[in-house]
């Protein structure tokens, strides 16, 4: 495992301070990786988003939809 070393202000440190209250038995070094961790998922969960907005609202891919959409409705009728 490495060990990082950060610099905070004091916004920083106040925040820091609150997430540890939260966090009862969780050292520093936990709360920041657990924040490290949060942010990198949201930034994920946000790219996937943009992702499935731009798939959705691109009208060759919205015609694929309706055409396999139209397949299966020919398939269900068994």
């Amino acid at each position: 495992m490495a060990t990082m070393t950060i610099r905070t202000d004091p916004t920083v440190e106040e925040a820091l301070e609150r997430l540890l209250a939260d966090r009862v038995g969780e050292t520093r070094s936990d709360v920041v990786r657990t924040a490290i961790l949060e942010l990198e998922r949201s930034r994920r969960r946000a790219k996937l988003r943009a992702e499935s907005a731009a798939l959705r609202d691109d009208p060759a891919e919205q015609a694929l939809a309706k055409e396999m959409a139209a397949e299966l409705e020919d398939l269900g009728a068994w």
